[in-house]
């Protein structure tokens, strides 16, 4: 087996992939007689960690497994069953008269931790929900950073490589065509950036790679005048408006995820229930039902381990059961139905990041240049100490920033050396990509970025990120 993933080499063939509907026809639901619906994604993740045998890379899984006495490491069972138990379940569903529907959100590092050990039951389920064509229509992936990366500080440059990584790698193990259905993109902590320029670049890198929609927090947006999210709002296709600091607009369809960082939530089939008491709604002059829109830890805390399964076939079987009116949608099901009825994009409500209005109204965004909007955020942080553009996330009790500055500044530097000896290369020949030097030092800077390096805190996990920064730079050194 190579002992690196498939991460770079295939720009071209993982980016151009046409706009055909994934799932219209296909869907066997009718938009006119729904009053709501409900879409439910699950996120899996573990990091990569030089933990293995003479400091190999290995899977935190494989960690767990090789260290049961350590902190909850005897889960490794029970996450590895939640990785691959949909793969049993869906199918049952659908053979017991069910129209099941779930998203799922696995980072690179996961899917080669797979890989790695040798998990060939996981990625066997994982094969037959995705290129089964019984359940393509009732699975829907979603793209994501490939190594779990948080975007506001990961380094402009490097959020296309982190896009990019992940394609090459769902590609190498399901293929193009089951790449040419992943329209809808879920970023890692749900962490979305508000400064300008680095929310322009990852709105258009997303597009530029095939993306159609962004499943965003409800708290890291607002409406274009400052206002939040009307509760209606929260529940139909919105436009995400990204402008940077020179004037150029890129937008994006955004699905918003209500309430905050609550497993529970998914865990216990709470968007079904919620969506039981929601109707239909005008949008584009034309009515359409509500959408309650979630995503959770798919293998996180005892809820997920074992409560999701009962309640996820309880409310499948009240789904069958029921008039119809209420049903299980994924995103992009969703939105190729409403651009059936008419109702496409320029119909959604505008929003942008949460705190640019208030830049905005500093900065006419049609004249600005860089300078303008750094020294606009520089006065108004000064004027409001809260006043932040280092993002907001599902999880804004921590920061990714703020007592980081020992991962932060050897990425940052990784980074910039990175780019300095490669894009040059790169652009003279596009085939350099496939060049083992230039795929080990993209696999450390990728890895670099995770972050889990800076959620657990001070400790092992900071000093992973220097090991992962020291192996870097000798790489590019070579």
């Amino acid at each position: 087996m190579n002992p690196f993933p498939a991460i770079a080499g295939r720009e071209s063939q993982v980016v151009d992939l046409g706009e055909a509907p994934v799932f219209s026809p296909p869907t066997n639901l009718d938009l006119g007689k729904l009053r709501s619906a409900f879409a439910c994604a699950l996120h899996m993740h573990q990091p990569t960690v030089p933990a293995g045998a003479d400091g190999a890379l290995i899977s935190h899984l494989q960690y767990m497994y090789e260290h049961q006495g350590e902190g909850d490491n005897h889960n490794a069972d029970a996450f590895a069953w939640c990785y691959r138990r949909l793969g049993e379940i869906i199918p049952q569903l659908i053979q017991e008269g069910c129209n099941s529907r779930i998203m799922l959100d696995y980072s690179g590092n996961l899917l080669w931790g797979f890989q790695q050990m040798n998990r060939q039951d996981i990625l066997d389920n994982l094969r037959t929900l995705t290129l089964n064509p019984e359940y393509q229509s009732r699975v829907e992936w979603l793209g994501t950073f490939w190594s779990h990366a948080v975007a506001p500080s990961t380094p402009i440059p490097d959020l296309k490589l982190q896009i990019l990584a992940w394609r090459h790698h769902f590609a190498e193990l399901f293929g193009l065509d089951a790449l040419a259905r992943v329209r809808g993109f879920s970023p890692p902590e749900m962490h979305l950036p508000n400064h300008p320029d680095t929310l322009y670049e990852l709105v258009k890198a997303l597009r530029e790679c095939g993306y159609r929609w962004l499943m965003v927090q409800e708290h890291t947006v607002e409406n274009l005048d400052g206002t939040g999210l009307t509760q209606s709002q929260k529940y139909v296709p919105n436009q995400l408006v990204a402008r940077n600091s020179q004037g150029e607009t890129a937008t994006i369809t955004a699905l918003i995820k209500t309430q905050g960082s609550d497993t529970k939530l998914v865990g216990q089939m709470q968007p079904y229930y919620e969506a039981l008491g929601l109707g239909r709604q005008s949008l584009g002059g034309v009515e359409i039902p509500s959408l309650v829109t979630q995503i959770a830890d798919g293998e996180n805390g005892g809820v997920m381990m074992n409560e999701f399964p009962p309640a996820f076939i309880q409310a499948n079987y009240k789904v069958r059961d029921s008039d119809g009116t209420t049903a299980a949608l994924n995103g992009t099901e969703y939105l190729e139905l409403l651009d059936a009825y008419g109702v496409k994009p320029p119909d959604y409500p505008q929003i942008q990041a949460q705190g640019q209005a208030k830049l905005w109204r500093r900065v006419e965004p049609s004249q600005s240049s860089p300078t303008q909007v750094e020294a606009a955020i520089a006065q108004l942080q000064a004027e409001d100490p809260q006043f932040s553009m280092t993002g907001a996330s599902w999880t804004n009790n921590l920061s990714w920033v703020q007592g980081y500055e020992n991962v932060l500044e050897p990425m940052n530097r990784l980074s910039a050396a990175f780019h300095q000896k490669f894009d040059p290369l790169a652009a003279q020949d596009p085939g350099y990509t496939q060049n083992a030097d230039y795929q080990t030092a993209l696999l450390y800077l990728l890895l670099l970025e995770t972050s889990c390096f800076r959620y657990w805190g001070q400790g092992v996990w900071t000093d992973y990120a220097q090991e992962l920064y020291r192996r870097g730079e000798a790489a590019l050194a070579r």
